[in-house]
């Protein structure tokens, strides 16, 4: 499985009206978590973001909330922010504008949030287009660090390294709470959580328009 756990700027320039990063002014990290709610992996996660008083922003798929509403819920009593995921985890490259578009819809019944991110990051300049103009609000939000704790192929360690060399104030970091996931996010997230506290960053959650 080809990925690049730091974003390259060529791809940035590419999708400049995507977000990839926030200001290091803040000296602040930005910890994101894509596929949930998941009844395991989400209330971890929630777990020990409360240990180390982080936030989180949770890219939500619209079938899982739908499933799993109370653990949803719970991200927003404990503060953290959620976005839009698509209802299936649909692959932009791979489905037409109008039932990608009609996917993200769906998943705003359940999901009440402007932010929204692409499942694999895939999404096309004319999807993005008709996103805004359906959604004039709407802020797609990417990454610049992979923890890779989808790759079922690396250990944990890995995602605490791919982490730990490639973060920096104002990065956009992204975790999976997922049952993929489960086995190198349950290793990695804690470390990482104490590797940020070492460095005095804040964790903190992504602004709603920025």
């Amino acid at each position: 499985m080809f990925y690049l756990t730091k974003t390259p700027g060529i791809l940035k320039a590419l999708y400049r009206s995507c977000t990839w990063s926030l200001s290091p002014a803040k000296q602040a990290v930005y910890l994101t978590f894509d596929d949930g709610p998941h009844p395991q992996a989400t209330p971890f996660v929630l777990e020990q973001l409360k240990k180390y008083n982080a936030k989180g922003t949770f890219f939500c798929i619209g079938k899982n909330v739908k499933e799993y509403p109370q653990i949803y819920q719970q991200l927003l009593e404990e503060g953290h922010t959620v976005g839009n995921h698509t209802h299936q985890h649909l692959n932009g490259w791979k489905t037409g504008t109008d039932t990608y578009i009609q996917n993200i819809l769906e998943a705003r019944q359940y999901i009440d949030s402007p932010l929204f991110r692409p499942p694999y990051g895939r999404i096309t300049p004319f999807q993005i287009k008709a996103l805004k103009n359906k959604i004039p609000q709407a802020q797609v939000i990417m990454w610049d660090v992979l923890s890779g704790d989808f790759d079922t192929a690396i250990d944990g360690e890995a995602c605490v390294q791919n982490v730990v060399f490639k973060a920096k104030p104002g990065s956009i970091i992204v975790f999976h709470d997922s049952t993929k996931a489960w086995d190198r996010l349950s290793y990695a997230l804690p470390r990482v959580l104490e590797f940020c506290k070492k460095q005095q960053w804040g964790m903190e959650a992504i602004p709603v328009g920025k």
